[in-house]
């Protein structure tokens, strides 16, 4: 944990408010392993205390080549493999071979054009389909389907991902991520609203418990937790989980919630998605 200059005022406007005293920046890699086990204790965060803050993504540039640190996986001759040649499998170098790797980060800025909250849908959307799906979201036709399921409005997006404004966005991303010395991800930095105190940044992933620590002592008090939705909202709001993202962000045992997610499949509520990386529960109810 470091403490940080404020230096993100070149980047974009304050959007903390009394309401919302605290801003929380996320740089990361759509492709990374890391960043996107982080993304469990950033949902349980937004769940329990996003009355106390707003959130960004800051997307790094490293997708464009290869990270061991992050595929944690070798090729034959000790060669480490992209992150989607591990998630894609062999015998598919055709589809890889066409579409550039930075496309998936200008593709989140083009998303982020049409609102914030939007951008953050199609950057996890981006992630269900790698990780879950194990689909190339260097294509464009995935990156179509994933504008559509995070509803967006697809003929736009599909003009904006060509602009010049989501190119700008993303080189402007990785001018911040440079100037704040982030150099590995994923990293979460922390500013208040008050333009004269230093940020916290973390790089790296921490307990649950830490960032809620930190937010304590940002807030000079103990910040209200939010009850947390029944289950089925939650699978319903995230359409794809695993079980043990349900059991970290509910604090239960495993063996309950699979329980509960086996009686939800026998409602026809939820499915259940085998795939060489585990197993998944889909949200296919109605309502």
């Amino acid at each position: 944990m470091k403490i940080v200059e404020n230096k993100l005022e070149s980047r974009t406007t304050k959007t903390c408010s009394e309401n919302k005293p605290l801003e929380l920046y996320i740089f990361t890699d759509p492709l990374c392993f890391k960043c996107w086990s982080l993304e469990m204790v950033i949902k349980k965060l937004e769940l329990e205390y996003s009355h106390y803050f707003t959130l960004s993504y800051i997307l790094s540039c490293k997708i464009s080549r290869l990270n061991p640190a992050c595929s944690g996986r070798k090729a034959k001759g000790g060669h480490p493999k992209t992150l989607l040649e591990y998630c894609l499998g062999s015998g598919r170098e055709q589809e890889r071979k066409n579409d550039p790797p930075f496309i998936a980060s200008i593709a989140v800025k083009a998303a982020e054009l049409q609102g914030k909250n939007k951008g953050i849908r199609f950057y996890r959307k981006l992630q269900e389909y790698l990780f879950y799906r194990e689909m190339n979201i260097t294509n464009p036709q995935t990156l179509i389907a994933c504008a559509k399921e995070a509803g967006l409005d697809v003929e736009e997006f599909k003009k904006d991902i060509h602009s010049t404004s989501a190119s700008k966005a993303f080189q402007c991303d990785l001018y911040v991520t440079n100037e704040m010395g982030v150099t590995d991800f994923p990293t979460v930095v922390m500013f208040t609203n008050n333009a004269d105190e230093e940020g916290i940044k973390l790089t790296g992933n921490y307990p649950y418990e830490v960032y809620v620590k930190i937010l304590r002592e940002m807030l000079k008090r103990e910040p209200e937790k939010s009850s947390l939705p029944p289950i089925l909202t939650y699978l319903k709001m995230q359409k794809w989980v695993t079980a043990k993202e349900i059991s970290f962000v509910y604090d239960r045992p495993k063996f309950q919630v699979e329980l509960e997610l086996k009686k939800l499949k026998l409602q026809k509520k939820v499915d259940r998605i085998k795939c060489e990386r585990g197993e998944f529960w889909r949200y296919i109810g109605k309502d």
